[in-house]
């Protein structure tokens, strides 16, 4: 049986695997265990689905005014930062050594806002769709997707009272092949609204249940957007927007399996 720590040092070796870090003796070793291991092998394409989607969001230039603080920071730098910044340009390991760290830190600033982000940039049309994506990613990106880690629905909507304005329903998918898993608190429109985890095979489905103050801003049906497939539909005055990596068939499939089952 594999320990926390050896799945998490697997996982730290996918990552710099699938970033072109590892030597390739290393490089052969990880791809056997990839080959052997599903749950791995899930994992690394979780992984490689979340850097394409961050790839191929919009990037936004800086402002000026933004321009103009940054240059108005380094001018003040103190001896100590200007002599390591002769360093950095007199020796191209550190000068790459310092991009690299100043573009994981950019990462990491854009994940934890990424919902800010995508709500506030010029010309957004799907908001909806759009942040119901990034709560997801950044679900996908948390130690676990939910707040919650629970299989039975009767301790899963419960958990939800005083968290929302309303529990949602929870049903039982296992049998339809869509086990739940948890749940959790996502914030649509600055709104909070509950969200349900759902499971197919080794693909996490994010099922989050809108009021109507949160949900009129894209009509509902199917979308792609980065990679992930959306699907909204409205019942009972409720909007439901279900977001996933799975096939478009599986997201359609666990719709009318939710809508039919009985709560």
């Amino acid at each position: 049986m594999t320990s926390p720590s050896e799945r998490d040092d697997a996982s730290l070796l996918v990552h710099a695997y699938l970033d072109g870090e590892l030597d390739p003796a290393h490089a052969l070793e990880v791809e056997r265990r990839l080959a052997s291991d599903p749950t791995l092998a899930a994992e690394r394409d979780r992984i490689a689905a979340l850097r394409d989607a961050i790839g191929a969001l919009p990037r936004e230039m800086p402002s000026p005014d933004l321009v103009r603080r940054i240059e108005a920071m380094t001018a003040a730098t103190p001896p100590a930062a200007t002599h390591a910044a002769t360093r950095l340009a007199t020796h191209p390991s550190w000068h790459a050594s310092w991009r690299a760290l100043a573009a994981s830190m950019l990462v990491a600033a854009f994940l934890g806002s990424g919902a800010t982000w995508l709500a506030l940039r010029p010309g957004a049309v799907e908001t909806t769709a759009d942040l119901v994506l990034a709560n997801h990613l950044r679900a996908l990106m948390a130690p676990q997707p939910f707040d919650v880690a629970s299989s039975d629905r009767h301790t899963v909507k419960p958990w939800f009272n005083g968290r929302v304005p309303e529990a949602p329903r929870v049903v039982d998918l296992a049998g339809e092949g869509f086990p739940l898993v948890g749940g959790r608190v996502d914030v649509i429109g600055r709104v909070p609204v509950p969200t349900l985890v759902y499971k197919r095979r080794q693909h996490l489905i994010s099922l989050s249940a809108l009021p109507p103050q949160a949900a009129a801003a894209l009509a509902a049906g199917p979308h792609t957007i980065a990679g992930f497939n959306t699907l909204s539909w409205t019942d009972g005055g409720v909007t439901y927007w279900a977001v996933s990596d799975v096939a478009a068939d599986d997201l359609a499939a666990f719709e009318k399996a939710f809508r039919e089952a009985k709560s």
